[in-house]
């Protein structure tokens, strides 16, 4: 096991580490040169890759926050008990079963400004008919959809599985002392079932900043580079302009990127845990 983990991820991020310290290039036939820090002074000079770390949070936090939102608010509402319960639970699964490229491509139809479904709708209400993926005012807002559609689901049933785990007690307690359901809600139910949601809340949180199927298959970056986040940047400098060692420096950056990112978001949860 240890040889397997040294051979498939310390060996990768050591080699890549290496690389973003060079300057090497298939345009070139000549071998890697060492360049120290040049790659990532120049990436911090360059407003595009500034830009694709400001897109990267917009579309992680707006995601990320509708998700929780939304996810918790229906596992609070399939938690109850109704006719056709164990259906709509399997049909939570459909979204994040299906692989995100063809999620794209499906999304890519549904926005089509056309023939599209979105815009029928919107004509059907009486709203103008947008270009959603190719108006750079719009584009990323229609990706963070796309996003929330496929990945609520798993806020859901993570939370559903804390929720099986809470005792009927308190709730019965609850009920003998008069409290309203919307009191149960918030007094009972989501503090005991807190610690749930935010592990539920850092999983997605590593998932969504390092989205990069949905982008590509859909937008690549586009328009201009209206949704080119961290990860759609890093490949097209490795896999469309052969820069290798700009392309090890921008993942290197965007690794210590996640990696404060989770230990920020564990402060802040230590800090609110300790306060309540």
């Amino acid at each position: 096991s240890v040889l397997f983990v040294i051979l498939m991820i310390a060996f990768p991020l050591a080699y890549n580490f290496g690389v973003s310290f060079t300057q090497w290039s298939l345009s070139s036939v000549t071998p890697p040169k060492y360049v120290g820090l040049a790659n990532y002074l120049a990436l911090f000079q360059d407003t595009r890759f500034l830009l694709s770390i400001l897109r990267t949070i917009v579309f992680s936090l707006g995601a990320l926050a509708v998700e929780v939102v939304l996810g918790v608010g229906f596992a609070l509402y399939v938690n109850r008990s109704f006719a056709g319960k164990g259906l709509v639970k399997t049909a939570l699964l459909l979204p994040m079963v299906m692989t995100p490229v063809a999620v794209g491509m499906i999304w890519m139809l549904i926005f089509e400004p056309t023939i599209g479904l979105a815009n029928y709708i919107l004509s059907g209400l009486g709203i103008p008919r947008l270009v959603w993926l190719g108006d750079p005012k719009t584009a990323l807002v229609s990706l963070m959809i796309v996003d929330i559609w496929e990945w609520s689901p798993m806020i859901s049933l993570i939370t559903l599985a804390g929720l099986s785990a809470i005792p009927d007690e308190p709730y019965e307690s609850a009920k003998v002392d008069g409290a309203s359901p919307w009191q149960i809600m918030w007094r009972i139910t989501l503090p005991m079932v807190s610690s749930t949601i935010l592990i539920a809340t850092l999983l997605r949180m590593i998932d969504v900043l390092k989205t990069f199927d949905i982008i590509y298959s859909t937008t690549q970056g586009g328009p201009g580079y209206a949704t080119e986040t961290i990860n759609i940047f890093g490949y097209l400098q490795g896999f469309q302009y052969f820069r290798f060692g700009k392309a090890s420096a921008v993942l290197v950056v965007f690794f210590l990127f996640i990696f404060l990112s989770i230990v920020l978001f564990l402060r802040v949860k230590d800090r609110t845990g300790t306060d309540q």
